[in-house]
Order: structure tokens, then sequence, then C-alpha cells
């Protein structure tokens, strides 16, 4: 009997020895024990303890939370450089494929600013002609000034001519700036296909 009662303690003397708890003092100050974390001491830090109640490990809370949210943001940060590397890349390797000299950059400017000046032609082409319907249909309207009652359709035909040239004044403004815009695009790619073309030349 005393043989057996010796095998089951010598048996559980590996279970003895890996048993670990955790303590902490919770907010409301008291001491909380327990083998996993007590609920009562999430955020607060918390002591490792072995199976003879030493202290092996302390966690401080605040400090693996601070941790954690530094490790997310340099995470974070990684993926935005990674996506900007790749989205470099993405962009040289068109650049190459499409251009073969700088001849060809300034080239594809002149056509780009060529066709803005064919469609800044075109709206102030339309704006003269709808300038010109606005003073007929004025014109008509005076014609009834003291005779009879104008036609309602004359004063609507008038007003729409009026929207109609301040859509097409605000599209020509639009057409002009874009000019400024196709030099700076064709400027950058200009830059960088020198950039890129003398890197892979050294």
């Amino acid at each position: 009997m005393l043989r057996a009662v010796l095998i089951v303690v010598i048996a559980a003397l590996p279970m003895v020895a890996e048993a670990q708890s955790y303590r902490c003092t919770g907010k409301d100050g008291k001491k909380y024990y327990g083998q996993s974390v007590p609920p009562q001491c999430v955020g607060q830090p918390v002591e490792q303890l072995n199976a003879q109640g030493m202290v092996t490990k302390r966690i401080d809370a605040a400090a693996s939370a601070a941790e954690r949210e530094k490790k997310a943001a340099e995470e974070e940060d990684r993926k935005k450089r990674d996506a900007i590397t790749k989205e470099d890349g993405r962009r040289n390797r068109a650049l190459l494929a499409t251009y073969t000299s700088e001849k060809e950059i300034e080239n594809a400017r002149g056509r780009a600013l060529q066709e803005n000046q064919l469609a800044v032609k075109d709206v102030e082409s339309k704006i003269a002609l709808l300038k010109k319907r606005k003073a007929d249909l004025t014109k008509e309207l005076d014609f009834f000034q003291g005779k009879n009652k104008p036609p309602a359709k004359l004063g609507q035909d008038i007003q729409d001519a009026e929207i109609d040239i301040k859509a097409q004044e605000g599209l020509l403004a639009a057409k002009k700036k874009e000019v400024d815009s196709i030099n700076t695009k064709y400027d950058e790619d200009k830059k960088r296909y020198v950039e890129l073309t003398k890197g892979a030349g050294k």
C-alpha cells in the first residue's frame, strides 16, 4: 500500500514542478491569483509564479500594450513603404516601356499640348455661338417691349443660353489650366527617364 502511494506521489512531481500561476493587485487594491491571468488583472502589472510561489516573470501590461502599438505602427509604415516602392517600380517599368529616348517624351508633350489647344479652340467656338444666340434672342425679346407679351419660351431660351455659356466658360478655364498639368507631367517623366537610363548605364 505504501509503495502504491509513493508511486502516485512520484508520478505527480513533474506536474507540480511545472505548475505555475499568476498574481496581481487589482484596481481595487486586492490580490488576485489564478492558473491563468485573472480577469481582474487585465490592464494591470502581472507576476508569473512557479510551483513554489516564486516570481519567475513580471508582465508590465502598459509596456506590453505600448510595445504592441509600436510594432503595429512599424508594420503599417513598412506596408506603406512597400506599396510606394512597388508602385514606383510599376511606374518606372511603364515609363521605360513607353519611351526609348528623351526626344520621344518631348514629342508626346507636343501632342498633348496640341490636343489641349484644339480643345480650347473648340470650346471658344461654342462660347462664341452661344453668345451670338443669346444676343439674337435678346433682340427678339426687345421687339416685344411695349407691344405684345413675349412668348414664355423666349425667356427660357435666353436663360438656357446663359447657363450653357457659364458651363462652357468653366470648361475653358479648366482646359487652360491643363497646360500646366501637362508640362509638369512630362517634366517629371523626363527627369525620371534620365535618372533610370543613366543609372542603368553605370
